[in-house]
């Protein structure tokens, strides 16, 4: 509750061969023993993950991850699980030592630039040795910023952090809004927060937290309601309200009890904005239209939870896309990171609002279902689209 969340980090991968120095690199820069430091090749096994304030950066999360040149059956394991970082790495670190440059290094460069990560390469270990001319001559020939350090030397850290503050772009240091654009300063938003039986005991689930927090960073005002209030606090306030936003579960009550003139939408559609593409959510959404019975539907969602009840995500979207349909659907259900290979086998991919996770790795996923030319929207577009208000719910993005 007092700390950023991972998802609101900007999150820092360490990259690169076994025994680079990946994590003495992460251990000096948290000045902590975060990760266990061997001569043994393939000491780091699961990513090692480190949050951190970085000036003026902001919250960080650096990930530290198993070599890239691992081998054998458990070595493949671990690749497997570092390029899992790929998808959610803001930016890469590509830790090299000086007499060792070759495919490894130039495959991970080109991966990050097919995917717009920004990437510095840090070349450790010159307490050993100086890189070889030809290093510095692919580097400089390509114009990819690299650092030369040793991370064992507190002295060489301060370079380190200019080069990389130096290769980000200005994007990295402002903070994208929620709803702020849509409240003005001065002006009301009521959230309709429905308390149920998947709701947090004693809290607020985290979307809902967030929005909090936006409107007051936006100088605007909130009032929280549930579902059953909502019209008696419309109906007390001296001015309407200019924004309702609600759980999107709560959609058609909402709808119901919510004037016309009052712009409405669900927490899950603001972040679909805020952390992925709302235009594409909302192509993807239409194809619910040519869904027909038998069709493969992927159900994605971000953060780990046991299902209880009338679970969103494995009961009532299946419910009301069956329901629209008017045919049994196939329904596949994945947690966390997890994601299939074989995206191809599904007619559409349905995401949660992806609260606990940062946005690249939900732009990741959406370029990936891009690339495959399969369909994906999210919780609250889906059901928007599912229930028939999928007009009024993108009304105040100016959208339909």
């Amino acid at each position: 509750m007092l700390k950023t969340p991972k998802s609101l980090r900007t999150q820092i991968g360490i990259f690169g061969r076994r025994n680079a120095g990946k994590s003495t690199l992460l251990n000096a820069l948290t000045r902590q023993d975060v990760s266990i430091v061997s001569n043994v090749p393939g000491t780091t096994t699961d990513p090692v993950e480190k949050a951190m304030e970085m000036l003026p950066l902001g919250p960080v999360l650096f990930i530290d991850t198993a070599g890239i040149d691992d081998s054998g059956a458990l070595g493949g394991k671990r690749i497997e699980k570092t390029r899992k970082i790929f998808e959610r790495a803001d930016i890469a670190l590509i830790v090299a030592t000086p007499d060792e440059w070759g495919d490894f290094e130039t495959a991970l460069i080109e991966e990050f630039k097919q995917r717009g990560t920004p990437l510095l390469v840090v070349i450790n270990k010159r307490d050993l040795a100086n890189p070889a001319p030809a290093t510095l001559e692919y580097l400089e020939k390509h114009n990819i910023p690299f650092v030369t350090i040793a991370a064992v030397n507190p002295d060489d850290l301060p370079r380190f952090r200019d080069k990389l503050l130096d290769i980000l772009p200005d994007s990295f240091f402002t903070n994208p809004t929620i709803l702020g654009d849509l409240v003005p300063p001065g002006e009301y938003a009521v959230l309709v927060v429905p308390i149920d039986l998947e709701a947090p005991k004693g809290r607020l689930i985290m979307p809902q937290v967030q929005s909090i927090r936006d409107i007051l960073d936006n100088d605007s005002y909130c009032v929280v309601v549930k579902e059953r209030e909502l019209r008696d606090a419309i109906e007390n306030m001296k001015r309407p309200p200019a924004l309702v936003v609600t759980d999107s579960q709560a959609f058609l009550k909402v709808a119901a009890d919510t004037p016309d003139n009052i712009p409405m939408t669900s927490f899950s559609i603001l972040f679909a904005r805020f952390k992925g593409d709302l235009a594409t959510f909302v192509e993807g959404a239409k194809a619910i239209e040519n869904l027909e019975p038998g069709d493969r539907i992927l159900v994605a969602e971000a953060c780990s939870h046991h299902p209880i009840g009338e679970d969103i995500g494995r009961v009532k979207i299946p419910r009301w896309l069956t329901q629209y349909v008017g045919g049994e659907l196939q329904f596949d259900t994945v947690q966390g990171h997890d994601f299939p290979d074989n995206l191809e086998q599904y007619k559409l991919v349905v995401h949660c609002g992806s609260c606990t996770f940062n946005s690249k790795a939900l732009m990741s996923r959406i370029t990936r279902c891009r690339e495959l030319n399969v369909p994906i929207t999210n919780y609250g577009v889906a059901i928007a689209y599912s229930l028939g208000i999928f007009e009024r719910a993108l009304e105040p993005f100016g959208m339909k």
